[in-house]
């Protein structure tokens, strides 16, 4: 495939910058199907504030409260009809079930 330079637009700075074709085959032989969104300017950046972020945190996932803890919301079980206590806001769509049930359903997959 031949590559040419395309000029994109930077989604953070509004800026122009040059999507060069080495940039191109680097990204091709990496397997990335989708062209940058950011200008390398940008990608530092947010790359340097990711890494800052993580360093804050230890490194770790934090929960949703941002204090490492995983919070859990009650809810009520779909077979048996008590109390679940689950690690996410169920959204309704999908059944919930307290941890005995949800043994036995998933024994059934």
């Amino acid at each position: 495939m031949a590559f040419q330079d395309k000029t994109l637009t930077c989604r953070d700075c509004g800026q122009h910058f040059v999507f060069t074709v080495s940039e191109q085959e680097f990204f091709a032989s990496k397997g990335f199907l989708n062209d940058p969104s950011r200008c390398q300017d940008c990608r530092a950046n947010r790359k340097a504030r990711i890494a800052a972020q993580q360093a804050s945190s230890g490194g770790a996932h934090l929960g949703a409260a941002g204090n490492g803890r995983r919070e859990y919301t009650r809810a009520t079980c779909a077979a048996c009809g008590g109390e679940a206590l689950v690690p996410f806001l169920p959204r309704g769509d999908r059944p919930v079930y307290c941890s005995d049930c949800f043994d036995k359903v998933r024994s059934y997959r």
